[in-house]
Parts: C-alpha cells; structure tokens; sequence
C-alpha cells in the first residue's frame, strides 16, 4: 500500500483509537480493536503443527509437514508433505487434503501412505 493511503487510513481511524488508551497487561493488552488476549490463548500453528512428522496407520514415518496452503475464504486445504531426502535436499513435497491427515494425540497420521507413494505422487511446486 502506498505511503499516502497508508496515512489517510491512520487519519480516518484515530477517532475510533480516542479513548481507548489502557495500561498494559501482559496477555490482555489491546491494539486497535482487537483484544490480544484472543491471541495469548489460541493455537499456533508454527508450534503445533509445522514442521511435525506424519505417520501411516502402522507408525512409520513418511514425511514432515513443511505448509499449510489456506484457500481463499481462509480455510486449510492442503498440508504441504516433504518426503524423502536428507536436511531438506532432494525432499519430494506433496499436498495432501487436510481432510485426509488424522491427529492423534499431537502425532499426524495419514493412513493407507508410505514414503514410497509419496514420492510416487507429483510433486508440489508454489506458483510463481
């Protein structure tokens, strides 16, 4: 967004920000309309679900969940699987309907996969 309409934004919402000034508490403070305590309380992706291992049915491993593409109206659709490789080199990323990815637990399980079908299927690349 450009610098201008940037500020013009600014300017427009300082009247509804008059008045709202209060002290900071930690998980409770506000900013704008929004109240933070929202955000101390829910649930992070990053910790809880990236960069987690999947499992088949039979407890072996078959990748890691390296994404999460949200479609337009914000929903997840797709887990991003990395397959195979060593350190991130040579890994085969699939994507895999969230429907189709069970968690038990904390441990994700996608039954009927191995590393082998995950590497069988095509490979995810983002759009350019």
């Amino acid at each position: 967004m450009p610098i201008k309409q940037c500020l013009a934004a600014a300017a427009l919402c300082m009247p509804l920000l008059a008045g709202t000034a209060h002290a900071q508490v930690a998980g409770s403070t506000s900013l704008g309309v929004a109240n933070l305590t929202m955000v101390a309380n829910g649930w992070s992706v990053k910790k809880k679900v990236l960069n987690k291992v999947v499992y088949n049915e039979d407890n072996k491993r078959i990748g890691k969940i390296s994404d999460i593409i949200v479609a337009p109206d914000g929903t997840a659709s797709f887990f991003i699987i990395g397959a195979g490789g060593f350190l991130g080199v040579a890994r085969h990323d699939v994507a895999i309907p969230v429907g189709q990815i069970s968690e038990d637990n904390g441990k994700f399980i996608l039954t009927g996969a191995t590393k082998e079908a995950l590497k069988g299927m095509p490979k995810f690349d983002y759009a350019k």
